[in-house]
């Protein structure tokens, strides 16, 4: 019989953010899939999840690369996707870890569209997005009453940036790394850099956290921003 296919969101960087669900899924599995980049090595979701590793998992790390879908080069995808299958088939349980939650931005997602029509069993089991944990721990609420949520990837368009921040009461800004002084003028121009909160690396060493972007507008940011911010 073929294994069990997981997909397991390890959280933001807390390994106490894990649940009680994905912290059984990894005690049990033959197989850990560690997706890493071509520039980087190690993988922080490996690191994450590693006080619940038992010791004889066998880790396969791979490269997916970072790019935002996979319709123009298919070669690695599929080089990953049969490495997964043929461990599926051999009868081992096979976990992908990913950071946050799996539907959420994830590679995971690319990963389950390359599975889902396969004969295989799919488990994806979510985890905690870095925003809402960075919203508890600065006492920051997401939304409340009748509050509208904008959640943002940086890298949109600037047209679909600034239609975003014109309707919303409440905004996260994801993946802020590349163009931050872009992202904190946006912010600016809508009401909207005042109350804005930037934390890097959350729950991870080197945790950064910025409560005056215009500040900071200049500074290089590890890849792991997020900005919350509220119009009132």
């Amino acid at each position: 019989m073929s294994g069990i296919f997981y997909g397991i969101g390890v959280g933001p960087g807390d390994p106490e953010l894990l649940t009680v669900k994905a912290i059984n899924a990894i005690k049990k599995v033959d197989v850990l899939i560690a997706p890493k980049t071509e520039k980087k090595d190690g993988s922080v979701a490996l690191s994450i999840a590693k006080p619940y590793l038992k010791e004889d998992v066998e880790i396969v790390y791979q490269v997916f690369p970072m790019v935002k879908g996979f319709a123009d080069d298919t070669k690695a995808w599929e080089e990953n996707k049969a490495e997964i299958l043929a461990l599926l088939r051999a009868g081992k349980n096979v976990a992908f870890l990913t950071l946050g939650d799996p539907m959420f931005y994830s590679t995971y997602i690319y990963v389950y569209r390359l599975l889902e029509h396969e004969d295989v069993e799919i488990c994806t089991i979510p985890g905690v997005p870095a925003f809402a944990a960075i919203a508890s721990q600065i006492g920051a609420p997401i939304v409340e009453g009748d509050d509208v949520l904008a959640i943002i990837p940086a890298t949109a368009s600037p047209d679909k940036i600034q239609n975003a921040l014109a309707v919303a009461d409440n905004v996260v800004m994801m993946k802020v790394y590349k163009n931050f002084s872009d992202v904190a003028h946006q912010l600016a121009a809508h009401g909207l850099a005042e109350n804005a909160v930037l934390v890097s690396r959350a729950g991870l060493d080197g945790e950064q956290v910025i409560d005056d972007i215009m500040a900071h507008r200049d500074e290089k940011l590890n890849y792991l921003s997020t900005i919350l911010t509220r119009r009132h």
